[in-house]
């Protein structure tokens, strides 16, 4: 393909993806009720339990409602739309790999997009039990009057963290596939990794109880091991498919020059 052509094939793929979230934007427009009662919810919990706090969320300006909806609903349909306009970004680049390179690039799309999901309905399940631990953190008799928007920038931070954490096993196996990191090595550094998602976890869901880390840590140590026993198996098939030819020589014996 010309020059020309590629960029006429990028702003195809741009457009599609574009119209795809606006589509789902749209969907969240109408939707707006239910999803922001439902990011809201650890808000009236804690106001609920707690009585004698004030505990609610703001609005500081006029449009600030207006803004309020049109970023839920932009976040719906770039969450709707995400196997649209993620295939796309794949779909411009698997004309330029090799059959092998293409059924690879395949595999990580459609095992990456569950798993960060999962990693994000998780934290949907952990956020209101840390919203509450934080919110203990004010003296009595203090209100807790919060910003909107920076409420909502939070509860997006949080299921993002959650996600990426999710997608461990991918990188550590695509490192794997291209030689970075074999698989000795990364059963070697377990405690390391182990002690990296804990600190994480910690770091993410500060929870005295250490209820909520462990909630984080238990399923992306389970997908460490997981990528681990993938390793080896890929790395047993290069060993098949690629023997090492000097591993039957002695030391004294010269090796072959070709």
């Amino acid at each position: 393909m010309s020059l020309g052509a590629h960029f006429r094939e990028l702003r195809n793929r741009l457009t599609i993806s574009v119209l795809a979230v606006l589509v789902g934007a749209v969907v969240g427009w109408i939707f707006y009720d239910p999803v922001i009662d439902f990011i809201s919810a650890p808000v009236e919990a804690v106001r609920d339990s707690e009585g004698d706090r004030i505990v609610s969320l703001n609005f500081a300006g006029v449009t600030d409602a207006f803004a309020m909806q049109v970023k839920v609903a932009l976040f719906v349909g770039i969450a709707l739309a995400s196997p649209v306009w993620i295939w796309q970004i794949w779909a411009f680049l698997l004309p330029g790999l090799t059959r092998p390179e293409k059924r690879i690039a395949l595999s990580y799309f459609f095992v990456s997009i569950p798993l960060f999901f999962a990693g994000a309905s998780l934290a949907g399940f952990t956020f209101p039990r840390l919203y509450a631990i934080l919110l203990e953190f004010a003296p009595d008799g203090f209100s807790n009057i919060q910003n909107a928007s920076a409420y909502l920038t939070l509860v997006l931070y949080f299921c993002l963290a959650f996600g990426l954490a999710f997608l461990l096993p991918v990188v550590l196996i695509a490192l794997n596939q291209i030689g970075i990191l074999p698989a000795p090595l990364m059963l070697k550094g377990w405690r390391l990794t182990l002690f990296g998602i804990l600190v994480f976890s910690a770091f993410m869901t500060p929870d005295p109880s250490a209820v909520s880390m462990l909630l984080m840590a238990a399923p992306v140590f389970a997908l460490y091991w997981c990528a681990v026993a993938f390793a080896f198996a890929l790395d047993r098939r290069r060993a098949k498919k690629d023997p090492d030819r000097y591993a039957g020589l002695s030391p004294d014996e010269a090796t072959p020059l070709s």
